[in-house]
């Protein structure tokens, strides 16, 4: 039986390597070394423990990108606590499910969401709130002053659940997938040595901390190398291109969606841009059209395609920096510690070269989503791999490629888009018989919607009204672009509704 538990990687370089910087606060100018963030840890977890957060108690974090974001989530694991990101581009309805599921103890928020927050702890009865200002005044920074005391070294077993990532589900409520220990220790071994991080490098984290990629690629690993990050508050493409190419900050490693670096190369003075810093420029999320990939390889930069999900550590694939323009389009091969399947719909073996449904297995993969004992039977196969929903090809060389969505969920920004939660939505107005929400393509988000609606007789709405609806209830980036008004939606025999025939052009 193994003895080995999770390490605190935070505490261990405080111990190793005091006074190596540890994170680069851009917004606040804060740069806090390893010795100077381990003991603010410290003092958050015991200021979280007058607020009686003990071991299995949720804590939930609001906020925009934020130094204090990371120190959440390591006071929780020197609690026992279980972190709980939530997305700060949702509506508080959608809010309100994910903390009546998730039942936070505490809701940490910066103040730019102190209205959203409080309607929250109220509809949730979530009995604590914090506010946080970026470093400035506020009930968390005067928490941690006061803190006093000591706290003794939590020992939490590597399958202990550190973090709950709620994603949007194909049922239209979104999941809560739970992230253990192992998980984070084997996307931060696969991090290291697929994308050759150390102690010396340094990641911008820009994408969303709530989102697994802002957390997790690489901003996890890199504190479990000893490096450092560079927290930008919220992506700028002009602040982005002159950060990526600061000679003196010197960022080695960058994840992005395809949407980033379109804008980045709109950017004036991209052409002249100097990368040579870089260790690797990632792209993730969805996959990144060949002429974006072309263009940074003319100024001699490749752009290393990789697929993941939050359910998956998250990283599945990696494309090394060699393979880069060879093999365009493809999201590489699996890291070390992971098995790969193409199965077709009855689990049989896809044949090379044909496209099938991913499934993935390893010690990187979630055992299941919080509060969901019964469907998590459903996820995995009887030899333990996870039906990832997406589907894919292998070529001759072994290496994968994301084809399409196994089901019907697109990709908007980088994020996640499943059509029936949007369709939901539309079904609450009174005057909708029928809908459906497909994704088209679209030159700066990859993909947005488009809802076709079949209206019920007399009734009177028209297109804005289901853009105003839906704008009331979901994120901006899940509410359809467009919305069409049709006599009838495209079925087959059973009635189930044909998504295919639907026009996207």
């Amino acid at each position: 039986m193994s003895t080995t538990t999770a390490a605190d990687w935070i505490a261990h370089h405080a111990r190793v390597s005091p006074k190596r910087e540890a994170v680069y606060d851009l917004a606040s100018n804060r740069r806090f070394t390893y010795a100077e963030f381990d003991d603010r840890i410290t003092k958050l977890a015991l200021y979280l423990r007058t607020l009686d957060v003990r071991e299995g108690d949720r804590v939930a974090a609001l906020s925009h990108n934020d130094s204090d974001v990371f120190e959440i989530e390591f006071a929780c694991q020197r609690l026992g606590a279980i972190f709980l990101p939530l997305n700060w581009r949702l509506a508080v309805p959608e809010l309100e499910f994910i903390c009546n599921d998730a039942t936070p103890k505490v809701l940490v928020h910066g103040l730019e969401f102190a209205a959203e927050a409080a309607d929250v702890a109220r509809l949730t009865n979530i009995p604590n709130l914090i506010d946080i200002a970026n470093g400035g005044d506020s009930a968390y920074e005067a928490g941690i002053a006061a803190a006093t005391g000591g706290l003794a070294p939590r020992v939490n077993q590597l399958d202990d659940t550190w973090v709950i990532m709620y994603t949007s589900g194909t049922t239209g409520r979104p999941k809560g997938a739970m992230i253990t220990y192992e998980m984070c220790l084997f996307n931060g071994i696969h991090s290291i040595m697929d994308a050759e991080l150390t102690q010396r490098s340094k990641n911008l984290v820009f994408l969303p901390m709530f989102h697994t990629a802002g957390l997790n690629v690489f901003g996890n690993p890199i504190f479990q190398t000893g490096g450092c990050n560079v927290i930008m508050r919220v992506f700028d493409p002009a602040e982005f291109l002159s950060l990526v190419t600061d000679k003196d900050l010197f960022i080695t490693h960058v994840l992005g969606v395809p949407t980033n670096f379109l804008m980045l190369a709109e950017v004036p003075g991209f052409d002249e841009a100097d990368f040579s810093n870089l260790v690797s420029l990632s792209v993730g999320g969805a996959a990144a059209p060949l002429a974006l990939i072309e263009r940074f390889a003319e100024k001699g930069v490749r752009l290393q395609q990789a697929w993941g999900m939050t359910e998956t550590g998250p990283l599945g694939l990696w494309l090394t920096d060699d393979k880069a323009l060879e093999k365009i389009g493809s999201s590489g091969l699996p890291p070390m510690f992971t098995d790969l399947r193409i199965v077709e719909e009855d689990g049989s073996e896809t044949p090379q070269g044909q496209t099938g449904e991913l499934l993935i297995r390893g010690p990187n993969v979630t055992p299941g989503y919080w509060n969901r004992a019964e469907s998590n039977k459903d996820i995995f196969t009887e030899d333990g791999f996870f039906h990832t929903g997406d589907a894919a090809r292998q070529d001759e060389d072994g290496y994968y490629y994301i084809v399409d969505r196994w089901k019907d969920m697109f990709i908007s920004g980088g994020e996640n888009v499943y059509p029936v939660e949007v369709e939901n939505v539309i079904f609450q107005l009174d005057g909708v018989l029928e809908n459906a929400v497909v994704g088209i393509p679209h030159e700066k988000w990859g993909e947005v919607g488009r809802a076709y609606v079949v209206m019920k007789e007399g009734s009177n709405l028209d297109e804005q009204a289901v853009v105003d609806h839906c704008l009331s209830q979901l994120a901006r980036y899940k509410v359809p672009k467009e919305v069409r008004m049709i006599d009838e939606l495209p079925h087959n025999a059973t009635g189930k509704v044909l998504k295919h025939e639907l026009p996207r052009d």
